[in-house]
């Protein structure tokens, strides 16, 4: 079904129906044979329907994966960011052997090539500041100064260009001798702005840059092919569309770190407000550059610094909380649904999130490590809820200890329906029996 033409003029509840009608009909995906189509059809219909917050035909179970795809494979971590082969083959054999109702996407596995030729500070990865059977470790630190606020608040894309970038990425660091774009306005500026561009190392930057995006143009189809396969001829869905993030996350996580950003708390409160407020256009922008028309209509939030431990339930109503609800709203309106997955613990959070003006049946919250049981009493009737499955018991348990914590998480909470089971933190590591027992006891648990 195409868009509707009238698609502006819908109600947000009309336009998110639109949404997941386009994706449960497959706009677009051809399948290998009837029985993968008809399958496609269910998941995607069961997920919807706990979206909605309405009782599923059963109980959709997803995998949140980490690198575990690549060492059940017999690959190492490193193999995934740096064989196309290995890639494929990895993703391949984890869902047909474990049939999730949902498919991990390939695109979760950055090139590392990609990582290598922009000299990336962000992050350690396998193989890259960590061995190569250990996943991604951030390597956090002050990228953005205490002073730097002013010149980013002011003009952010020029101080990513002439600051952040050639701080995150080595091979950008000439970039600080570019011109400021905004000064050309007039002929006689045009010559002395172009000058920068004749130098070698700054030409050096371009060519690595090309070089990163060939790589990039590649990987891209690689991924689309593997994903499509999983997809077209296993049926599984891809319940995740759009990224985005919460507008202080983009200050806290990879500009000012957590130390940094817990100091600015108390001496650079206006300031944060200010750089959230600024944000929030460009998180609420951000999911479309990943989003199609047919594709899940579900907008993935990654939340970190808000969790318990980073600062009290006053401070997240005052900073993280409302600028991250306004990007939701412009979201919520457009039809398309935001995925929230709460790393860590919101124990203290589930009054605060469990706002009024965000529509009924309009969020999915996944939760790492949050009582499921307060979830249900907060969330029930509002929201999907998911998650708080431990991973670390497919990895250490038994076969009936994940059994029986399966069956007792299902027990407690997917008997009203609007619940999907998932593991509640990545997986990269997993015992296959408990990963079988874990989804095979959920496909079998009847409402």
């Amino acid at each position: 079904m195409p868009k509707p033409e009238n698609f502006d003029k819908l109600t947000p509840d009309q336009k998110r129906q639109a949404r997941l009608e386009a994706w449960i009909n497959h706009e677009g995906l051809e399948f290998k044979n009837p029985e993968a189509e008809k399958g496609y059809r269910e998941r995607a219909q069961m997920f919807a329907d706990v979206f909605l917050m309405k009782k599923p035909k059963r109980v959709p179970v997803a995998v949140a994966t980490g690198f575990y795809p690549f060492l059940y494979a017999g690959y190492t971590c490193e193999d995934a960011m740096y064989d196309y082969e290995k890639l494929g083959n990895a993703m391949k054999k984890f869902h047909a052997d474990f049939l999730p109702d949902a498919a991990a996407s390939a695109g979760l596995y950055i090139p590392g090539k990609v990582l290598e030729i922009l000299d990336y500070k962000l992050y350690h990865w396998p193989g890259h500041g960590v061995p190569v059977n250990v996943s991604y470790q951030c390597a956090e630190a002050e990228y953005m100064k205490p002073e730097d606020y002013p010149a980013y608040l002011g003009d952010p894309s020029d101080y990513f260009i002439h600051t952040y970038l050639p701080r995150v990425m080595g091979a950008l660091a000439p970039w600080k001798d570019l011109p400021t774009f905004t000064d050309l306005l007039e002929l006689p500026f045009i010559p002395w702005a172009m000058i920068p561009f004749g130098l070698p190392h700054v030409q050096e930057t371009f060519k690595k840059l090309m070089k990163a995006g060939e790589i990039s143009l590649e990987w891209a189809g690689k991924v689309a092919e593997i994903d499509n396969a999983s997809i077209q001829n296993l049926g599984l869905v891809k319940y995740q569309g759009g990224f985005s993030k919460a507008p202080y996350d983009v200050i806290a996580d990879t500009m000012r770190g957590s130390r940094a950003i817990m100091l600015d708390t108390f001496r650079k409160k206006k300031e944060i407000l200010e750089a959230c407020d600024m944000n929030v256009p460009y998180m609420t922008k951000m999911p479309y550059g990943a989003y199609s028309w047919g594709a899940a209509p579900t907008v993935f939030f990654p939340l970190h610094k808000g969790a318990d431990p980073f600062m009290s339930p006053k401070t997240f109503k005052e900073l993280y909380w409302p600028s991250f609800k306004a990007v939701m709203l412009n979201l919520i309106k457009d039809g398309m649904i935001p995925f929230l997955f709460v790393e860590g613990s919101y124990n203290q959070r589930l009054d605060i999130i469990t706002d009024p003006d965000i529509p009924a049946g309009s969020t999915i919250w996944y939760f790492d490590k949050t009582d499921m049981k307060e979830v249900k009493k907060h969330l029930q009737g509002w929201a999907c809820f998911s998650g708080n499955f431990p991973s670390s018991l497919l990895k250490t348990g038994t076969v009936d200890q994940v059994k029986d914590h399966t069956r007792q998480l299902l027990d407690d909470l997917a008997g009203d329906g609007g619940y999907y089971m998932v593991n509640g933190a990545v997986l990269d590591e997993a015992d296959a029996d408990n990963l079988h027992a874990f989804i095979d006891t959920t496909k079998a648990y009847n409402l």
